[in-house]
């Protein structure tokens, strides 16, 4: 029988905490909805805008080294 509580005393633990988490979660209200998507574009953006100039900067250095045909 120990055995047995060994292995389900950690799902019902893990199953109040998720109940517990589920209910402090809310719904986002549009004002908070907004400002979390503008972020993220933003994030996007950013992160776009790194990965094209590093690639800018890249594509010459590396037709450099390995040479041109």
């Amino acid at each position: 029988m120990d055995a047995i509580d060994s292995v389900f005393d950690p799902l019902r633990e893990f199953a109040k905490d998720s109940v517990r988490l589920v209910k402090r979660c809310h719904k986002p209200d549009s004002k908070e909805f907004t400002k979390v998507a503008f972020r993220t574009a933003i994030g996007f953006v950013v992160m776009g805008f790194v990965g094209f100039f590093v690639k800018l900067i890249f594509i010459p250095i590396n037709n450099i080294i390995v040479g041109s045909g």
